[in-house]
């Protein structure tokens, strides 16, 4: 399955969530919720995904973990937060560029329009 089959399919789970839930929940309740949505969609998913960090050809004994990992292709970052900052954006990149993965949605689920909440990151760039 290429990303963007699975992006469509992560985006549908994101919106079955959040009408579901509605906003104001702690992030873990967003992910557990969305763990279940994207298994019954029959895709294959892992949660808190240590990804390891390089310095200098050196790896690092800290890291970071990736909220979901879909297919082992795309990385979702889940927020519940008044408003995105720049720095959310650019944490999926990094994320992305540490991982290796080519793309990465990050959602904010504290919003009252969940449709401009969900942002596309491909290869270090925001796709429109």
């Amino acid at each position: 399955m290429k990303e963007n089959d699975i992006t469509y399919l992560v985006r549908k789970a994101i919106f079955k969530v959040y009408n579901t839930l509605g906003p104001g929940l702690l992030e873990t309740v967003y992910q557990e919720a969305m763990l279940l949505e994207l298994r019954k969609l029959g895709l294959s998913v892992d949660s808190q995904v240590p990804v390891k960090v390089i310095y200098e050809e050196l790896v690092l004994n800290c890291g970071f973990r990736a909220d979901i990992v879909v297919e082992q292709k795309v990385i979702i970052e889940i927020k519940s937060i008044e408003a995105l900052a720049p720095v959310h954006h650019a944490q999926l990149l990094t994320y992305l560029k540490a991982s290796g993965k080519k793309l990465g949605l990050l959602v904010n689920f504290n919003t009252d329009k969940i449709d401009k909440s969900i942002f596309r990151k491909i290869n270090g760039k925001l796709d429109p």
